[in-house]
């Protein structure tokens, strides 16, 4: 059951940047992450790892974090992050899930201090730019939004991020807790009900769909009962073994961390040494 000593010493690089994920799914969490000295740097680094998973996983904590707008400047201007985005987005074997998301949080850091009509022009030329690295294959993406019945604590959240992340077609997730909602973008030729079959397969979660009625007014669409053939993504391993899967003791240290923002920094100083040691010796 446990894992070996050793390994539970030394955190590899996916377990690392999975708790910087999931501390960053939390917008508590998100100023403290940014102002950090090593947490940054450290997810700038990961952008260039070998390995795709650390790279999403990275991207998606990266995603998180431009969520507030305070954070964006200094993302942006923080040193190698425009250049490792555009680094993910041109290399020819990056998977497209993960160009369409690094184009995303590109988009939103670039876009940062500009007025709202730059702001449009700028993100039309990248998204164009953005197409054109992806190659005409790649379908646009589209925004879902889902209401999940029972999403109430970290430890749903991240039963749902498992079921979305092995989904071929999900680009990013963000969770809105207070509401029990997740947004997510996926490619537009992936069909909305393989999400709610998905998080059916929790077994404790149930999706309905949040649409905006021609009134401007949203409504929840429950999706049919039939489950859809979901086709699991190969290119990128899968992101937690089972072993590793997050143990009621992470959970317990994710939502303790979520409710007092200042016991973000025990972990983030955790993260940072260990983020030091891998990267600059």
């Amino acid at each position: 059951e446990k894992m070996n000593s050793t390994m539970s010493e030394e955190p590899d690089a996916l377990s690392v940047v999975n708790q910087l994920r999931d501390l960053a799914a939390d917008p508590l969490n998100r100023r403290a992450i940014v102002q950090d000295q090593g947490c940054l740097p450290g997810l700038i680094l990961f952008l260039d790892h070998p390995s795709p998973p650390v790279v999403h996983s990275a991207l998606l904590a990266l995603r998180y974090l431009a969520e507030c707008r305070a954070n964006r400047e200094k993302m942006k201007s923080e040193l190698g992050m425009m250049l490792s985005l555009q680094n993910v987005i041109q290399k020819t074997t990056t998977p497209g899930e993960t160009k369409l998301l690094a184009s995303e949080v590109y988009d939103i850091l670039q876009s940062s201090n500009m007025s709202d009509t730059d702001n449009v022009n700028e993100m039309n030329y990248r998204r164009r730019k953005a197409q054109f690295f992806l190659g005409s294959t790649n379908k646009r993406a589209k925004t879902v939004v889902l209401h999940i019945d029972g999403l109430d604590d970290s430890s749903r959240r991240n039963l749902c991020e498992e079921a979305l992340l092995k989904i071929k077609g999900v680009i990013s997730f963000t969770f809105q807790m207070a509401v029990q909602r997740c947004v997510v973008r996926i490619r537009s030729d992936l069909k909305a009900e393989a999400l709610a079959t998905a998080i059916a397969s929790t077994k404790v979660m149930k999706a309905q769909q949040v649409v905006k009625s021609e009134s401007g007014e949203e409504m929840l669409v429950p999706f049919q009962d039939t489950p859809v053939e979901v086709e699991q993504n190969t290119d990128l391993p899968e992101y937690l073994p089972e072993d590793e899967s997050p143990t009621k003791e992470q959970d317990k240290a994710v939502s303790r961390v979520g409710s007092h923002p200042e016991g973000a920094g025990s972990w983030l100083s955790t993260a940072a040494n260990f983020l030091s040691r891998s990267f600059y010796w």
